[in-house]
């Protein structure tokens, strides 16, 4: 079976997380990513350790399975081979400020008058049209702003941000579904389209899923904020020897909980008679949840809330996960092996289709397909060495 994606062109002019994350799924299932970073690369390419300068941690974590070419879009014969790359394109996917793209002579409508079957997918900080548009951002920025960083306010503590770039990489998720989208929309009416994926608004989509709440309703029936998601009780509960995950949810799981340690009055207390009133009461309810937990061992409440057939998980550190019988057994974990580097270590690629038999392949050293791109879209060896010589082309030393 080939990859779904086989056959579909993608041109990146995107740095950092969110782009790059974005272009990394669609190579993962078969697209051509054509990775078009200037001379200095993408800035990831030196965030956190490596043994190859130019191929830091960061930058493999997003950008496998992908080529790179190298054009500084400031000089005019690398802005037209830029040009000719999208007229072989499907899609260009890019993250510049829109006021940056137009001084290169890229706006948007100006590449799809050129190729009018060609998708072009803006990630912009703000959505066009609002008093934000054309501001920079940056998952900090989005975070506080879209409500995501005010959430631990509401548990009682200070403000703060998730230790995980959520808005790149959740927004980096709603971009590939954008181009994935145009693409069905082109196949159904034969030309191209621009779709913008603003951070912030779909940052704010995201949050506001459960935490809008009683806002739904005119007049409001309660603050906004899901009430479970904001009690500090809800956590990985401590036990006699370490940490554990248990979540009784139904009415069925809390009977059987009670029972199990020997408070079966708890059932009767109107507090936590069906779902809405626990939810009002949650902070009590899983506060004595938390007691009775850490009275046993993690291994009793794996084996108590297995028999049980109550949600229950072992607490993973994330120095734990490549020893996870469940990953090791799928195959989450893949070795690349490269001649300079040796042996390196990338999560796969999540979704499995029938008879997939893909594998990473290694994050593409800066400007290492250069040449091979540039003669693919027709220009001549000589022309390449001279763009390589003044610069305005690079091409990898490896």
């Amino acid at each position: 079976m080939q990859p779904p994606l086989q056959g579909l062109r993608i041109l990146e002019l995107t740095t950092v997380m969110l782009g790059p994350f974005a272009a990394q799924m669609l190579a993962d299932y078969g697209a051509d990513v054509i990775k078009v970073e200037a001379p200095e690369g993408d800035s990831t390419r030196r965030t956190g350790p490596t043994t190859e300068q130019g191929m830091a941690a960061t930058f493999m974590g997003a950008n496998r399975n992908k080529r790179s070419i190298v054009l500084d879009l400031k000089q005019a014969d690398a802005r037209e081979a830029l040009l000719k790359l999208i007229d072989t394109a499907d899609v260009l996917l890019y993250s510049m400020r829109p006021q940056k793209l137009k001084s290169l002579g890229l706006a948007p409508e100006v590449m799809r008058e050129r190729n009018p079957r060609l998708i072009v997918v803006g990630i912009h900080g703000f959505a066009n049209g609002g008093p934000y548009e054309g501001r920079p951002a940056y998952d900090d920025i989005i975070q506080g702003m879209s409500g995501l960083a005010s959430l631990s306010e509401l548990k009682g503590q200070e403000p703060a941000y998730l230790p995980t770039v959520v808005a790149d990489k959740v927004c980096g998720v709603f971009a590939t579904q954008a181009v994935l989208m145009a693409v069905v929309a082109r196949a159904r009416d034969g030309h191209g389209s621009f779709v913008e994926v603003p951070m912030f608004e779909t940052m704010t989509h995201f949050t506001l899923v459960e935490h809008f709440y009683g806002q739904h309703f005119r007049p409001p029936l309660s603050e906004p904020g899901y009430p479970r998601m904001l009690t500090p009780w809800r956590r990985p509960y401590r036990t006699q020897d370490g940490y554990v995950c248990i979540i009784p949810y139904t009415d069925a799981h809390w009977q059987q909980f009670f029972n199990a340690v020997g408070q079966p009055e708890f059932l009767s207390d109107p507090r936590f008679q069906g779902l809405a009133a626990r939810t009002k009461n949650i902070d009590a309810l899983y506060a004595a949840l938390a007691t009775h937990v850490g009275a046993h061992s993690t291994a009793y409440w794996l084996e108590t809330c297995s028999a049980l057939d109550i949600p229950n998980a072992p607490y993973n550190r994330l120095s734990d996960l490549e020893q996870d019988p469940q990953l090791a057994a799928s195959g989450f974990f893949q070795e690349m092996q490269d001649p300079h580097m040796g042996t390196l270590v990338t999560p796969a690629a999540p979704l499995r289709f029938e008879a997939d038999s893909t594998t990473a392949r290694f994050p593409p050293r800066l400007g290492q397909h250069s040449r091979e791109v540039l003669q693919e879209i027709g220009i001549d060896d000589a022309t390449i060495a001279q763009m390589i010589a003044i610069g305005s082309a690079i091409q990898s030393t490896h």
